[in-house]
């Protein structure tokens, strides 16, 4: 909890007479009091998007504290400039970054803030990046590289310390069979039933670069000149199929990411066919790209809620049903609890079905 400090003397001690404290024990003005003493940390925003703006200030509010004073901004020559308008010395400093459609430009924002202020002397610096940038690039796939964890090196190396990024628990219906353990912890939390969904769509663009048709559908005959291979056959897809009973019940399927919604329309299919009343999905982080939102819109799905960690306002308005949660609240309460060195687990075990 954050501690008022008492500045001022009661009316009370006032009226009966008491002596008046020496000038130089008259303490200073609220203001200097809440961003110095009961802070003793800096909350600073790194967008200089309207999303991120309003992000940062909805945190600032629940905590208590002033935004930090920054300007972000990009020159002629479209590099970004950042300059830090107050001193940071010896502080704890949170930078709060929201990924625009521009993710690039935002990641550098978020590079060269750090090491401004890790130039300034700033203490502790740690990132607030609801969404993490790349983080679909988490596996090595061929011959390419895992880019998360470049990201990850280069954030530590602009000086970030801490990072507090958002995802959260599946409901329900698992998309797949690796969500299925997520979906159950959060099923148990509700008391509500659970289904699994396994197989894939028919018509997906991932199979080129999963190797599935590698290699190429040719006999070898190479080799002894009685020796023949049999033909090498691309890996058949399974079908979607439903574990659980999703009749006249209200299906919700629950993923980190919602950004190309093919599969996601495909499932509601599937549990719209299986006599699902109602259809769902909830997801941390809307991207929804490229035409996500009229799919959407013509789908079987009843409504998509996502949280405000990706800036979205032009997707809600070309679909009514994508709806948005202010997660501003428990990224507060993950600053606070940083800051005063309290347990991060309570963010998880303890928040009720209220919250």
């Amino acid at each position: 909890r954050c501690h008022a400090l008492a500045i001022i003397p009661p009316a009370s001690l006032r009226s009966h007479g008491s002596r008046p404290r020496p000038s130089h024990h008259i303490p200073p003005s609220p203001l200097l009091i809440m961003n110095v003493a009961k802070s003793g940390y800096r909350v600073f925003s790194a967008n200089s998007t309207p999303a991120c703006t309003e992000l940062s200030k909805k945190i600032t509010e629940r905590l208590g504290v002033e935004l930090g004073k920054s300007v972000v901004y990009q020159e002629s020559n479209r590099e970004t400039r950042v300059e830090i308008k107050e001193s940071v010395r010896g502080q704890t400093i949170f930078i709060i970054q929201t990924i625009p459609r521009d993710v690039n430009t935002a990641i550098m924002e978020l590079l060269i803030m750090a090491y401004a202020l890790k130039t300034s002397c700033a203490k502790n610096i740690i990132g607030v990046i609801p969404y993490f940038p790349y983080s679909k690039q988490c596996k090595m796939r061929k011959r390419g590289s895992i880019v998360c964890k470049l990201l990850a090196s280069m954030l530590a190396k602009a000086g970030l310390t801490h990072l507090i990024t958002m995802d959260l628990n599946a409901i329900i219906v698992a998309k797949s069979p690796s969500a299925a353990k997520r979906a159950q912890s959060y099923a148990e939390r509700l008391r509500l039933g659970l289904a699994v969904m396994h197989g894939e769509a028919q018509c997906s663009e991932s199979d080129m670069a999963d190797g599935r048709h590698s290699p190429p559908c040719v006999r070898n005959t190479i080799g002894h000149p009685g020796l023949e291979l049999p033909l090498m056959m691309a890996k058949e897809k399974p079908p979607i199929t439903v574990v659980g009973d999703v009749g006249g019940r209200i299906a919700i399927i629950v993923d980190d990411i919602i950004d190309d919604v093919e599969d996601f329309v495909a499932a509601a299919e599937i549990l719209k066919e299986r006599g699902a009343y109602k259809i769902y999905i909830m997801a941390t982080h809307g991207l929804l790209s490229a035409d996500a939102p009229r799919l959407i819109e013509e789908s079987a799905i009843d409504e998509v809620v996502v949280t405000n960690t990706v800036p979205h306002e032009v997707q809600k308005l070309q679909c009514p049903k994508i709806k948005t949660v202010d997660v501003s609240m428990i990224l507060a309460e993950a600053i606070r609890r940083i800051h005063n060195g309290e347990s991060m687990a309570y963010l998880f075990r303890n928040i009720t079905v209220d919250d």
